[in-house]
C-alpha cells in the first residue's frame, strides 16, 4: 500500500490549473473543466497527477481499458486498485494490489442530527461533541466503504461492525483527518 497526502491548498490557483491541464489526458482535462469552481478543477487535476506519481510507469495509456466494478468504482487494468479523496484542506490518493479506500475530511462543527443518523450508540457516546472524533469515525466509514467498492449505500450506523479483515490508518492534522483502509 502506498499513499500521498497534499495539503498546500494555497496552490489552488488559475495559474496552477493552467499549468496542470497539458499534463493529463484529454479525458481528464475534460473532466476537470466540467467543474464550475476553481477548487474542483484544481483538485481533479492535482489528484490525478498524484495518482500518476504513485503508479509510476504503470500508468495506462489512453487506449488501455480502465475497469469498473458493479458500483462504478474504477480500477486499473491488471488489478491495481486506487482510491482518491479531497476536501477543502487536502487531497489524498492511495494505491494497492488489493482493495483500498481512503477518505480525507475537514474537521468542522458536529451537527447532532448527523451524528444520530450516521453513528451507532457506542460511537455517539465516544464522540460526544468532539468534531475531531466525529471526523475520525466518518473517515473510517467512508474509507471502508471505498475499500468495499460500494460508496455510501450501506446503513452508516453499522458500517464498522464487520471490519476484522481490514486495517485502518488514521492521520490526524489540525484542520483535517485522513483514514486509509486496506486488507490485513
Amino acid at each position: 500500500m502506498r499513499y500521498l497526502l497534499f495539503d498546500d491548498m494555497s496552490r489552488c490557483t488559475e495559474t496552477e490549473v493552467d499549468r496542470m491541464l497539458p499534463l493529463v489526458s484529454t479525458q481528464r482535462r475534460e473532466n476537470a473543466l466540467k467543474y464550475k469552481h476553481l477548487f474542483g478543477q484544481w483538485a481533479e487535476l492535482k489528484s490525478w497527477l498524484m495518482l500518476q506519481e504513485l503508479i509510476g510507469e504503470d500508468v495506462p495509456n489512453a487506449g488501455q481499458a480502465w475497469h469498473y466494478n458493479q458500483y462504478g468504482k474504477p480500477y486499473i487494468a491488471g488489478g491495481l486498485e486506487f482510491s482518491v479523496s479531497h476536501c477543502k484542506q487536502g487531497i489524498a490518493v492511495a494505491i494497492d494490489k488489493t482493495p483500498i479506500g481512503i477518505d480525507i475530511e475537514s474537521i468542522r462543527e458536529v451537527k447532532p442530527e448527523l451524528v444520530h443518523r450516521t453513528m451507532n450508540e457506542t460511537e455517539q457516546r465516544i464522540i460526544g461533541d468532539s468534531a475531531t472524533l466525529f471526523t475520525v469515525f466518518w473517515t473510517r466509514k467512508e474509507a471502508f466503504l471505498k475499500y468495499k467498492g460500494t460508496g455510501i449505500i450501506d446503513d452508516l450506523q453499522h458500517v464498522l461492525e464487520n471490519t476484522e479483515d481490514v486495517t485502518f490508518e488514521t492521520i490526524i492534522k489540525p484542520t483535517y483527518i485522513c483514514t486509509i483502509c486496506y486488507r490485513k
